[in-house]
């Protein structure tokens, strides 16, 4: 897989370090990696942006944004306000072609979810995948709520005959509660894809060298780690209540 596309099913869900944590996995088995932001929001001129924070933790060789945009919003909305030029599904199906002859993996983090908009035609992130034909990974949250979400943004990509990767937890919880636990079961029924990672709650605070050096171990083979959900879930079953 030269080009993946990595979504969420919603906003601050983990996304950006589940981008970093396959990119370190890639990057350790010797690919070189490139990943590319086409929007970026809510950071300032001089601040790192999510692209950055992906290089600094997994050491990939390289990142790229098609847009920066200070005000904390969709992409379509955020560009509308500052008065800039919006990033299209074109432009970042481009910039990703561009960058995968010169690297052996480029991974496309979106803004948000699937179907955020990026320009005012209504240009999405599915678009761009759809383009590219490049599958896509969903990054998903642990608790209460992740099942219809996920069921959802799955249905999305069915409708457009994109190919889904799977799902991954996107913050692991250290003490997780019993729907976080129940999930692990029945997000691979949601999304119609298997579980491909569970990635530990605070894991982007770790030292580049320890999250390294951690990543396999929170991703499936598929992604290039030693991730066993089966092993996984079973560790953290609940008891089943009996009456």
């Amino acid at each position: 897989m030269g080009i993946i596309v990595v979504t969420g099913t919603g906003t601050e869900i983990g996304k950006t370090i589940t981008t970093a944590a396959v990119a370190a996995v890639a990057t350790a088995a010797g690919r070189t990696v490139a990943v590319l932001k086409p929007a970026q929001t809510g950071v300032g001129p001089d601040e790192q942006g999510d692209a950055d924070e992906v290089v600094r933790l997994s050491g990939a060789a390289a990142s790229a944004e098609l847009g920066r945009f200070p005000e904390p919003l969709a992409p379509g909305t955020a560009a509308r306000r500052a008065g800039m030029a919006p990033v299209g599904p074109r432009e970042v199906a481009e910039a990703a072609r561009k960058l995968s002859e010169e690297h052996d993996l480029v991974l496309v983090e979106g803004a948000g979810g699937l179907l955020v908009r990026f320009d005012e035609e209504g240009g999405t992130l599915a678009d761009a995948a759809a383009l590219l034909g490049a599958p896509v990974l969903v990054v998903a949250p642990a608790g209460l709520g992740t099942l219809n979400s996920t069921a959802l943004t799955a249905e999305a990509l069915r409708a457009r005959g994109i190919e889904q990767l799977g799902v991954v937890v996107g913050s692991w919880p250290d003490a997780p509660d019993l729907a976080a636990r129940c999930n692990l079961a029945d997000l691979p029924q949601a999304a119609g894809a298997p579980l491909l990672g569970a990635v530990p709650e605070g894991s982007g605070a770790l030292d580049p060298a320890e999250f390294r050096a951690a990543a396999g171990g929170w991703l499936a083979p598929e992604l290039g780690g030693t991730w066993d959900a089966e092993a996984f879930a079973g560790a953290q079953a609940a008891p089943v209540s009996v009456r």
